[in-house]
């Protein structure tokens, strides 16, 4: 048995990994990288955000040509399937293997394929599939190895029409239906995607509302889009069992309601991806979904032993991973780092239309007695958006009423994602920096969705005396 050591050892080549991995290795230290599959990228890149986000896209672009009357008239009268959009997929994937491939090389990082598992506090044995092992000692570990589907023991996951987020990439058809149990943020995705495809959704929401941590205005919106569309919403539903046929699978609800479709997407929640990993022996106790506990430096109740990204829970975001990973080497090393670099993430919801926001919600700032006001960019009144025809959607600003420092930015409709980071600039800034002026007294590109936010602090000022 090989044995090498090394400053830092990070398990997971995920988001969370590859952050954690470059910070170190930029610090100076020596850092060694375990890797269970048999390429890099972790969930991120194989099962989650590159495969869902670029299969949205291929749908968007599909349903987009197919709706077009001069393309209807040439003869397209179907949208491809749901396989063949989904290889649309594969070239994303094999370029972000490849790219992620070159970090690790460039900096002389070695990659160990293969299970971790703790020895001891300063010792992880790396078990390949073929039945060799490796030792690798450090003063320090950074655990970033994600999390995958909560899978209920009641339930035949071997069905072919039953997925989660993981397995719904293999699908082999378009469904006719499906129903997709869980209404959080792939839950919501999804239905928006599989509706686009012309498929007939049953969106099962086990709360009162979708994505409740939004700001209610958001949430009204998205909730009315997915009606508008055709997506079926039952709030506060319980499964009772779920009964797989041959044709399809029936839903038991505890309401009594029963529902059959197509396809079931169990889509309710999340595993963190911590068992056989040896922390028993280190007395790291995880919770019953498999989350890492941690403080607010990542750290477990080992101090030189971290955890980042989703095996430590919300908020489960691959941008988030990647900071957290950044921010626990950086602690690992110095012994301290900005708060601010994990702080204030915003939140990316591809839906359709795209969803994300930033700071606190108008529910959050009315419990806390903030005097704020409200400004407004609707987007169907912007040029750009006539112009695109994606006129679906708003920007909102919340801001200090006396101050005018920005408070909270919530944008809902096409390229939120990206919308939203103009406003996080001027949010970030310190004191006075940060301020709904900066909007009316710059000038921004025309047409652009940008000049949304000059719309909406105009809106605002003016609802002032």
């Amino acid at each position: 048995m090989t044995e090498k050591t090394f400053d830092v050892v990070v398990i997971g080549t995920g988001p969370g990994g590859e952050g954690a991995a470059m910070q170190a290795t930029k610090l100076g230290r020596s850092v060694a990288v375990v890797e269970r599959y048999h390429q890099l990228g972790g969930g991120c890149t194989h099962w989650g955000t590159i495969p869902s986000k670029a299969l949205r896209f291929a749908i968007f672009q599909a349903t987009q040509f197919f709706n077009n009357k001069m393309f209807r008239e040439s003869g397209l009268n179907t949208i491809p399937d749901f396989p063949a959009l989904r290889r649309s997929a594969s070239s994303v994937i094999e370029k972000q293997v490849d790219m992620r491939n070159s970090f690790y090389e460039r900096n002389d990082v070695p990659v160990m394929f293969g299970e971790a598992v703790f020895i001891d506090a300063n010792t992880v044995e790396v078990r390949d599939e073929y039945g060799g092992k490796r030792r690798l000692h450090a003063s320090a570990f950074i655990i970033a190895s994600g999390s995958r589907p909560y899978r209920p023991d009641d339930i035949d996951f071997t069905h072919p029409l039953i997925c989660d987020s993981d397995t719904i990439l293999s699908l082999n058809h378009t469904p006719k239906s499906i129903t997709i149990y869980g209404a959080g943020v792939i839950g919501c995705e999804y239905a928006s995607m599989f509706r686009n495809l012309g498929t007939k959704v049953n969106l099962i929401n086990t709360r009162d509302k979708l994505l409740e941590f939004l700001d209610d205005e958001i949430i009204d919106a998205l909730s009315y889009h997915l009606r508008e569309r055709g997506c079926l919403i039952r709030h506060n539903e319980l499964y009772s069992r779920v009964q797989p046929e041959d044709d399809g699978v029936i839903l038991h609800l505890k309401s009594g309601k029963q529902i059959k479709t197509d396809v079931l997407f169990w889509a309710a929640g999340r595993t963190g991806n911590t068992e056989n990993m040896g922390l028993e022996s280190l007395s790291i106790q995880v919770d019953k979904r498999g989350y890492i506990p941690t403080n607010e430096h990542f750290q477990t109740n080992i101090p030189h032993v971290y955890a980042v990204g989703d095996v430590v829970g919300i908020p489960s975001l691959a941008s988030a991973a990647y900071v957290q990973g950044r921010y626990a080497a950086h602690h690992v090393i110095s012994g301290s780092c900005d708060r601010a670099l994990v702080s204030d993430i915003p939140t990316g919801i591809y839906t359709s239309p795209e969803i994300s926001s930033l700071g606190k919600t108008e529910r959050q700032l009315t419990a806390e007695g903030v005097p704020y006001e409200v400004g407004h960019s609707m987007f169907k009144s912007l040029a750009r958006a006539q112009i695109t025809g994606q006129t679906a959607g708003m920007l909102k600003i919340l801001f200090h009423r006396e101050t005018l420092q920005l408070l909270g930015i919530h944008c809902f409709g096409a390229n939120a994602s990206e919308i939203i980071h103009i406003g996080q600039a001027i949010m970030s800034q310190p004191g006075e920096h940060n301020t709904l002026r900066y909007f009316v007294n710059s000038t921004f590109n025309y047409p652009t969705m940008a000049e949304a936010y000059r719309v909406a602090a105009l809106n605002g000022l003016n609802r002032l005396f």
